[in-house]
């Protein structure tokens, strides 16, 4: 026996007659559809979304706020004032940073570090970004920047 030589087999079931009044062996006048509305109605067709005339929810996610760029890298901001809690010429990183819990976590994008408050410590800094004027401050202080 193959596959080709298989017979289809005959069942005697009926196919359901939608529709068709009470003659079509579905019984009652609402023949398998509810009662009333849309979709008990015949020509009833719903695109994928529809919410019976409801804005759809992919027509209203642009003035809720729209999305994030997945690929988008977030970067943490430190002032720079915060580096007074650390020793002249210690080595400061942003792992360093996280186990004194100033920060809560290392983001992919890194640490930048922007010129707020006053600074005065002799630091060598590695892996941070800087802005412009924490980069002179940084300098000013004979503070070492190793990228």
């Amino acid at each position: 026996m193959e596959l080709y030589n298989l017979e289809k087999l005959k069942t005697d079931k009926r196919k359901k007659r939608v529709g068709r009044g009470r003659g079509s062996g579905k019984g009652g006048h609402t023949v398998g559809r509810g009662t009333k509305g849309q979709k008990a109605r015949k020509g009833a067709k719903f695109v994928p979304g529809f919410e019976g005339g409801q804005q759809p929810l992919y027509k209203k996610l642009p003035q809720i706020g729209g999305f994030r760029n997945p690929s988008a890298k977030e970067v943490v901001t430190v002032k720079l004032n915060i580096f007074d809690r650390f020793k002249n010429d210690e080595e400061v990183t942003p792992e360093t940073l996280l186990k004194k819990g100033i920060l809560k976590g290392i983001p992919l994008g890194g640490v930048k570090i922007l010129s707020g408050g006053e600074f005065t410590k002799k630091l060598v800094f590695k892996g941070f970004k800087f802005s412009g004027r924490a980069k002179e401050k940084v300098e000013k202080t004979a503070s070492k920047i190793n990228v």
